[in-house]
């Protein structure tokens, strides 16, 4: 059973995620079945990935209660502002073919087009009307936090940003600590890096004779954050969910965290913009 962590909304989030950015010729809709029936029971995915209808399918055919069952979807840039992002919401809605959205977040801040707090406006409202049952951000940077929360009175109950051994975002963790965010890690395994292979995470794998996609995987969970791997293979993704019966010591989650030299993409929120 995966262990939970509890929001700022009283909600619970289990503790590993299933990321669904779509690879080419993919099923996603067998790639869902798949992890549910492996024992994810948190779906990460956003309306600009064009996963939602088969994360939907797979939702709907599952002998898993919906109930039980966390989805994470996100509004892309082209929806910012109170109306759009209202739009944004029922669009996934029917794209996924649910009630409601257990997490909707904001994908990027987007300060350029300084609709940010807007957006978040409607996500608040669209939370009071039972649509939406968690409310967060993702890719914001801690001055965007604080604006939302000055203009607002409202904190996100999660930040979802790049976060790997090569980024590990101390003082954002730390930010978001002090102020009752929880941090979700996209990217979590550094997407095709030379991560894996670094002697920190192999020696670390070694030791505790797991993989090494575990041991970083582990990392995160040892930080506070939650990891949303991307896997299709049922193998693969059982055993990326399988990181807490061990656990890293002090010494290794310091060497694995002394790997860092920035973001692998550039993709700085204070500039970066994506539709």
């Amino acid at each position: 059973m995966t262990p939970t962590v509890t929001l700022n909304d009283g909600t619970e989030l289990p503790a590993l995620g299933l990321g669904t950015v779509e690879a080419d010729g993919e099923d996603m809709a067998a790639t869902v079945t798949a992890a549910l029936d492996s024992g994810y029971r948190l779906i990460d995915t956003a309306l600009s990935y064009g996963t939602e209808p088969g994360v939907g399918r797979a939702v709907a055919a599952s002998t898993v209660p919906r109930e039980d069952i966390r989805i994470t979807t996100k509004i892309p840039g082209r929806f910012h502002g109170y109306d759009e992002a209202k739009e944004s919401a029922r669009s996934s809605l029917n794209d996924l073919g649910v009630d409601y959205i257990d997490l909707l977040l904001i994908h990027w801040p987007l300060p350029k087009v300084d609709k940010y707090v807007d957006t978040w406006r409607a996500m608040i409202d669209l939370q009071k009307d039972g649509l939406v049952k968690s409310i967060g951000v993702s890719n914001f940077t801690a001055a965007h936090l604080d604006r939302l929360e000055a203009e607002t009175s409202v904190v996100p109950s999660v930040n979802q940003i790049e976060l790997h051994p090569y980024f590990p975002q101390a003082e954002l963790r730390a930010y978001h600590a002090q102020h009752g965010i929880v941090t979700e890690s996209w990217s979590p395994l550094g997407r095709g890096s030379e991560l894996l292979k670094a002697s920190p995470v192999a020696d670390a794998a070694h030791a505790h004779g797991v993989s090494p996609g575990q041991v970083v995987l582990r990392w995160h969970v040892q930080l506070g954050a939650i990891p949303l791997p991307k896997s299709s293979n049922p193998d693969r993704q059982k055993q990326n969910l399988d990181v807490f019966g061990f656990e890293l010591t002090d010494e290794e989650v310091a060497a694995i965290s002394g790997l860092e030299r920035g973001r692998i993409w550039d993709q700085d929120p204070d500039i970066y913009e994506e539709f």
